[in-house]
């Protein structure tokens, strides 16, 4: 018997989510799973095609899983490279976890949304909670889909889903997977290896940011809370920090003042003019005591710490 099963651990989210998950419920408590065997595996894993319900329903079975949480999608940047083919992986791997959940008593469903439901209607600055959703990219569509289906599910079969809208999420672990706020994690790599970094968005294009500790505690204090604190049912907004690549250049600058940056914006500046600059997430700290505890500068230090352990194990 598990208690939890991780969909799409391999990716940016997945990896660290399982540590911390694993810490607090045990190794052998939280099943590990992507589409392909991963490397240095630990605890327990099985292979998982997302778009195939029945194997998501036999390890639910096999290990009797009480909560999911569902991490698998093509992302903003990506996605606008094969919009149909990412509406649909996206959209198909949501409702065959709905519906092995529904149908095999899984009693919780995490669903990560993101700040891309949000596009050129809402106001930019401190966007509310209940804003309306006209996202520019595939990826938002989806989600905001997504953010309703999930609704749906707890209002018509009373299925407990819980859902973040993410920011930007920074972090050591893992290397950049495709989203338009990515850069954020580049530009600390490439400072740690005596590298200038070429930003694909403009210097004061100011976007909601999270940091990886942050995000992981807000999943997991969401799906920890009481059910009945949990009062909206299609995504939370969440925050942590805004900055500009210009910010985050600044900052890095006070630990190398010799790191240098140049802009050059490609398809992915038209992504982020389309979302917010910040977040109210006064609706999580309200109904379940969401509080951030990184700044940027405090991330910075973290980062960068981090990583120059990562390349000194490496050399």
């Amino acid at each position: 018997m598990a208690r939890s099963l991780i969909i799409g651990a391999g990716g940016q989210l997945g990896t660290v989510l399982t540590q911390a998950l694993r810490n607090i419920y045990g190794n052998d408590q939280v099943v590990r799973s992507d589409m392909r065997m991963l490397d240095n595996i630990t605890g327990p894993f099985e292979v998982i095609d997302a778009t195939d319900a029945s194997r998501i329903e036999d390890v639910v079975k096999q290990y009797q899983i009480e909560e999911i949480y569902h991490l698998a999608a093509i992302l903003s940047a990506n996605g606008e490279k094969n919009p149909l083919g990412t509406w649909d992986i996206n959209m198909k791997t949501l409702f065959n976890v709905l519906e092995v959940s529904r149908l095999n008593g899984v009693k919780k469903v995490f669903y990560p949304s993101s700040i891309a439901v949000f596009g050129s209607e809402v106001d930019q600055t401190n966007t509310p909670q209940a804003s309306f959703l006209n996202p520019s990219t595939v990826y938002g569509i989806s989600k905001a889909a997504g953010e309703n289906w999930a609704q749906y599910y707890f209002q018509r079969y009373g299925l407990d889903v819980r859902s973040l809208r993410y920011p930007g999420v920074i972090g050591y672990q893992s290397l950049p997977g495709g989203g338009t706020t990515d850069y954020a994690v580049d530009i600390y790599h490439k400072a740690i290896e005596g590298e200038n970094f070429s930003c694909f968005l403009e210097e004061n294009t100011t976007l909601p940011m999270i940091y990886m500790d942050d995000a992981i505690r807000a999943t997991i204090e969401l799906m920890q809370a009481p059910k009945e604190s949990i009062k909206t049912r299609t995504s939370y907004n969440l925050a942590g920090m805004s900055f500009s690549p210009a910010e985050i250049a600044a900052s890095i600058q006070e630990l190398y003042p010799d790191f240098k940056i140049t802009y050059e914006p490609d398809f992915r500046q038209q992504i982020a003019a389309s979302w917010p600059q910040s977040i109210d997430d006064s609706r999580a700290r309200e109904d379940w005591g969401w509080q951030p505890a990184y700044d940027l500068k405090s991330m910075t230090a973290d980062m960068i710490k981090n990583l120059k352990l990562q390349y000194s194990t490496a050399e």
